[in-house]
């Protein structure tokens, strides 16, 4: 009867500990059981590279928001994102979004700048203005190869003579 206690309180106390680490996870990650209030707002982008759903939204440097949603929309070739705004986070009608990477090499997230308009955006509307990612990349090779092509482009009467 002992051995049987000792078993029953080892058990509960192991379902505990993973009831708890299950909870810290669940926190720490960011996720949420149920949905946070708020409205969805759509930007259309020509490039998102690296963002994914879940990922944040920010204002003045505060997270005001998540991605909710990313699809593909074939007849324009654009990105179709669904931003969830919290609620109580005014969107002007001339707000700006873009997307932006948290350091060098970081993250990509959507960074929102407000408008001048006194009108609102509300539940489903589409923001217009927007900035797609930039490619790391894209701005090496440009780089790379302005410089190699700009160097021996300068004296092309050598090679004529």
């Amino acid at each position: 009867m002992n051995k049987i206690n000792v078993q029953l309180i080892t058990g509960i106390f192991v379902l505990f500990g993973i009831a708890a680490f299950t909870y810290q996870a669940v926190t720490i990650g960011g996720a949420s059981i149920r949905p946070t209030p708020g409205y969805t707002l759509v930007a259309r982008f020509d490039s998102i590279s690296g963002l994914r759903v879940g990922g944040i939204i920010e204002a003045a440097g505060v997270r005001i928001g998540t991605i909710s949603g990313i699809k593909f929309d074939p007849d324009n070739y654009k990105a179709i994102v669904n931003l969830r705004i919290n609620e109580g986070v005014p969107v002007q009608q001339d707000a700006i979004v873009s997307v932006r990477t948290q350091g060098i090499i970081g993250e990509k997230y959507i960074k929102l700048s407000a408008g001048g308009f006194p009108e609102l955006l509300t539940d489903g509307m589409e923001i217009h203005e927007t900035e797609s990612a930039v490619s790391l990349e894209e701005l090496v090779s440009k780089y790379i190869f302005n410089s190699s092509s700009g160097s021996g482009s300068g004296n092309n009467s050598d090679a004529k003579k």
